[in-house]
């Protein structure tokens, strides 16, 4: 991107000159620079005319106010600066440097972080016009100082040719991306003198070396970053000339957009003070022994040391020497020559000669023998490097030490030790095999006898040189890991079984160790009898409750307690729970089943306790809880209980057979069912109201079984001498389902089912007329909701009666109260009288309402007329046979057309009267019932049509034989019938006009009422009874 816009800027550069268009370039940003560093921003202006001294202009737009300009400098106007700036461009803090009349360079020596922002470079014009960019622009940003570089300051004084190392740790914060620098200064002299590099790290990770460090560069000094912060100078032989003061300097650098580097932060570390002296060339031999009186069999340990000066950068030869013989020498390059017979007897492990530095030389013997007794020295030579190979410079003979060598005897000791007193089966048998008073390695066999008279059998056995060998019958049981021998320290064989039997494992155990001398050996025994106890010993399973009779939704609990002479808590088990239902299927059934290793299993026969079981188990015991028991939970619980060997895989897994099982007593669970605590108000009421008003009847809960209980309500009607009849029903989900006789729209708009509060429940009957007199009660039900069975009925109650009365009407109107009785045949067209007699009022309205009372069940609404003359049906049904005809004021008969059996019984109609008042509002004034009609509907005479259809044969020989006769006939009946039913079209339209008139006498409709004061039941019932 850097080489693109520096391309765009050349371009743009060289059409400016063929053209003569200025334009203005500044450093590309954005820039980021450290605070407290001095900076710089280059700005060059190109096609521009007039003199070649060109001037500059520098402004900024702060990240507080990007649209304000500050002016900072300029080289023409000394009064350009704002007061914010004034001060540090008097100071000399902020200037312009002329690189050329037409390139300009701005200084900032300490940034500040208000310095950030987006700084303009703009160049007054000396143009004949304007033409070009006077101005460019480019943003700064200023980042703290995050970079860190310390060292120790110490004062060292080395001597010529020691080692010298020095660690620098470097560090930054940088959210940028950086790169950092280090290098190490020497300084020699005063803090004026000038510091010369020793050796460097560039930010491209490339090494230096200072000029003075040219030549040690690549064989002496080096420089190593051995962590993330961490940077070490080594020199392997310091020089006089490295005398003075050491330090380390890091810089931090950062890649503009242009793509070059630039260095926005550096630090120096404290100074490390080296003093270099020249060195000693004397040197000393000394020889001494671990042990110089020891057993044969014991290692011998011969130390030759050299004490020198800058031993390190020297080069010693040592020739080891045994009763004044040569038997090793070691070169300066520590190449070993030895003896032929001390060769044989390295070469057998059994002897070592090591340089283990320039200064420290080691003859060991592992195994003393006794030739080995007698007097070790050493002989220390300084040799000096040619170009021919080594030479001696001067040599150095040790003291000698005289080393004895005693023969040895086996002092071996054997016991055998159990970990435990009482193995149970499957723990790990554990034995230690101690041995004391050895001198010399040894070698370990266990043996197994498991009865008296049986051949031992080799289980394991461990070399000298610790190597396994497993006995034949041992091998498949080693291969399980069951078995392990382990050498714990020089003098303990542990041996441990695991897993263990208690038929194959128990007997005897002995440990045989032999001790190994080099030419000769020893060997102890010692045994040790083991008893395992069986897991099925003594085991038992309890099973207890707190309550075997539980109550219909209580919770119950189940411990299951399992005891054994062993520590129960050591071994594997599960507890299987198992359950036989009172009802049902036979046997016992899974309900659950917990694995040692916490896994749960189902039983499939009995899913719904996964829904409402919880089970817990420690050690020792295992709890079952069962929520809100029912019905179904009710039967014999016990638990099984199975036990794993401890070291066994068998616990894992359920396939595999447990080592013992035992099955608890039985404890037998009956649930109660709950008793209903459902109360309601039973007192009978009277309820006395005026026709035509709405009514309220109330149904009073006084107490539930639980406080989330569920209610359903049924309302009935109970006529007089009649059975109840369901008005409606809400159930506990707040459905309602009216009963047969309250289907139709009429009645459902009349009664209304409505809860008043959680206890309290009403029936609202609106306009209550004389077919709504009777007793009225509500039928409320009790719900609960079981996991189990779902939501169920635990009771109901009916409330106590309330009788509907109605109170008498101080008006009267004369209403015809002549009884009568009408016996018509099926299809049979009837007329029904309703006669308003006497004198009227002229601004009196009325309205009609029939009633049509069947056998053993109150009166029910046929139709209402209103005042209007509109007619209201309460059954769709009936619209097509119910005829309401007027033919003069104060006729409300009905025609009731093609009698069916079903209209059997009485009829009457409430006449009543409107008028009204002050605020022409229509006011009921009086209300009156007519007599009553009792009308029997019989069947129809048998005819000769219908006797040929009932009978088939009859039939069938008119249709076969006579057939022409026949035919002609049925075109003769066809036509009369066409032109009767014509004739009867034309009789029912002339009727309709005459019935549908009505004398409404003024304006508005009225709605019908129902008459107060006539006892209508008992009247239908005296009728009855005539």
């Amino acid at each position: 991107m850097g080489s693109i816009q520096r391309s765009a800027a050349l371009l743009l550069f060289v059409l400016g000159l063929c053209v003569g268009q200025r334009i203005v370039l500044v450093q590309e940003g954005r820039l980021y620079r450290a605070r407290g560093y001095h900076i710089t921003i280059w700005c060059n202006v190109s096609g521009y005319q007039g003199p070649s001294e060109q001037n500059f202009q520098w402004s900024i737009y702060l990240p507080s106010a990007p649209g304000q300009e500050v002016q900072i400098i300029s080289t023409m106007d000394p009064s350009f600066p704002y007061a914010i700036y004034t001060q540090r461009v008097r100071s000399g803090e902020i200037y312009v440097e002329k690189v050329q009349g037409d390139s300009a360079l701005l200084h900032i020596m300490e940034l500040q972080d208000r310095d950030a922002g987006e700084y303009e470079c703009h160049t007054p014009t000396t143009d004949e016009r304007y033409f070009g960019s006077y101005s460019a622009k480019m943003n700064l940003s200023v980042i703290p100082d995050t970079l860190s570089a310390t060292m120790t300051p110490q004062a060292l004084t080395l001597v010529e040719g020691d080692p010298l190392e020095l660690t620098c740790e470097v560090s930054k914060s940088t959210v940028q991306h950086t790169h950092l620098s280090v290098a190490w200064y020497h300084l020699q002299g005063s803090g004026d003198a000038q510091a010369t590099v020793i050796l460097s790290l560039s930010k491209d990770f490339v090494l230096t070396p200072g000029f003075s460090y040219m030549q040690r560069f690549l064989s002496d000094v080096r420089l190593d970053k051995v962590g993330d912060t961490t940077y070490k100078l080594s020199i392997g032989k310091v020089q006089p000339s490295d005398q003075g003061q050491v330090y380390c300097e890091a810089v931090e650098w950062i890649q503009d957009p242009g793509g070059s580097w630039k260095d926005i932060t550096r630090k120096q570390t404290e100074k490390t003070l080296l003093t270099v002296r020249s060195q000693d060339t004397d040197f000393q031999a000394n020889i001494a022994a671990v042990e110089s009186s020891l057993v044969e069999g014991k290692p011998l340990q011969v130390n030759c040391s050299v004490t020198a000066q800058n031993s390190q950068n020297r080069w010693f030869q040592v020739v080891w020497l045994f009763k004044g013989e040569v038997v090793a020498t070691i070169d300066p390059h520590g190449v070993l020559a030895l003896k032929k017979e001390y060769e044989e007897r390295a070469a057998l492990g059994q002897l070592q000669v090591v340089k283990k530095s320039n200064e420290m030389y080691i003859l060991k013997v592992y195994q003393v023998r006794l030739k080995d007794k007698g007097t070790y020295g050493c002989e220390v030579s300084e040799m000096e490097k040619a170009s021919a190979g080594f030479s001696i410079i001067q040599s150095k003979m040790s003291s000698v030490i005289d080393v004895n060598v005693k023969p040895t005897e086996s002092h071996i000791q054997v016991s055998v030790l159990s970990s435990k007193r009482q193995i149970v089966e499957g723990d790990t048998l554990i034995l230690h095999c101690e041995v004391s008073g050895a001198t010399s390695p040894l070698s370990v066999n266990w043996w197994h006898l498991q009865k008296s008279g049986d051949q031992p059998k080799h289980i394991v056995g461990m070399e000298r040189d610790g190597m396994l060998r497993l006995g034949p019958s041992y091998q498949e049981r080693s291969a399980n890991r069951d078995l392990r021998l382990e050498k714990i320290n020089s003098t303990t064989f542990t041996l441990a079984i695991y897993n263990t039997s208690a038929t194959n494992d128990r007997g005897s155990y002995k440990c045989e160790v032999t001790e190994w001398s080099t030419d000769r050996s020893w060997k102890q025994t010692q045994e040790t009898s083991v008893a395992i106890s069986p897991l099925s010993l003594n085991l038992t399973a309890t099973l207890i409750s707190r309550t075997a009779n539980v109550k219909f939704t209580q919770d119950f609990e189940l411990f299951c307690q399992v005891s054994a002479p062993y520590l129960i808590t050591s071994v594997p088990i599960s507890v299987t729970w198992q359950f036989q239902p009172i009802l049902g299927t036979s046997g016992y059934q899974q309900l659950i089943k917990i694995m040692p290793s916490g896994t749960i299993e189902w039983g499939a026969a009995q899913p719904h306790f996964q829904r409402k079981t919880r089970v817990t188990q420690a050690a020792s015991s295992s709890q079952l809880l069962i929520h809100s028991a029912t019905e179904q939970d009710a039967g014999r619980y016990r638990c099984e209980v199975e036990v794993w060997r401890r070291s066994s895989q068998q616990a894992q897994h359920p396939a595999m057979a447990a080592a013992a099982a035992v099955k608890s007593n039985v404890v037998e669970i009956k649930v109660n069912p709950p008793e209903s605590k459902l109360r309601v108000n039973t007192e009978d009421r009277s309820l006395e109201i005026s026709g035509s008003t709405d009514t309220e009847i109330e149904c009073s809960v006084t107490s539930l079984t639980q406080r989330d209980s569920q209610l359903a309500i049924t309302w009935y009607f109970l006529p007089a001498d009649a059975a109840p009849l369901q008005i409606v029903r809400t159930n506990y989900s707040n459905i309602l389902d009216y009963g047969a006789e309250f289907s139709s729209a009429m009645q459902k708009s009349k009664f209304h089912s409505e809860r008043v509060s959680s206890n309290l429940f009403c029936l609202r009957i609106l306009s209550v007329n004389h077919a709504d007199r009777g007793r009225y009660y509500c039928l409320v039900e009790e719900w609960l909701w079981s996991a189990d069975r779902g939501w169920y009925n635990l009771g109901k109650m009916e409330s106590g009666k309330t009788m509907l009365e109605f109170k008498v009407s101080e008006n009267k109107l004369h209403v015809e109260k002549t009884n009568h009785s009408i016996t018509a045949t099926e299809n049979e067209d009837v007329t029904l009288r309703c006669l308003l007699q006497g004198p009227s009022r002229p601004t009196s309205l009325f309205s009609a309402i029939w009633f049509h009372g069947l056998e053993h069940s109150g009166m029910k609404t046929l139709v209402k007329v209103h005042t209007s003359g509109v007619v209201e049906y309460a059954e769709e049904e009936m619209v097509e046979r119910l005829h309401f005809r007027r033919p003069s004021f104060g006729d409300f008969s009905l025609t009731l057309r093609s009698v069916e059996p079903g209209d059997t019984g009485v009829y009457c109609c409430q006449v009543q009267e409107w008028q009204q008042d002050s605020g022409d509002t229509w006011v009921l004034q009086a209300s009156e019932l007519s007599g009553y009609t009792r009308l029997s509907a019989l069947p129809p005479e048998s005819t000769i049509s219908s006797r040929v259809c009932s009978s088939p044969s009859l039939l069938h020989f008119i249709l076969i034989y006579p057939l022409i006769l026949f035919l002609g006939l049925t075109a003769a009946l066809l036509y009369l019938c066409v032109k009767n039913r014509e004739a009867h079209k034309e009789l029912i339209l002339q009727r309709k006009g005459k019935g549908l008139w009505v004398d409404l006498k003024g304006a508005g409709d009225v709605e019908p009422t129902y008459s107060d004061h006539n006892n209508l039941e008992e009247e239908v019932n005296n009728l009855k009874e005539e």
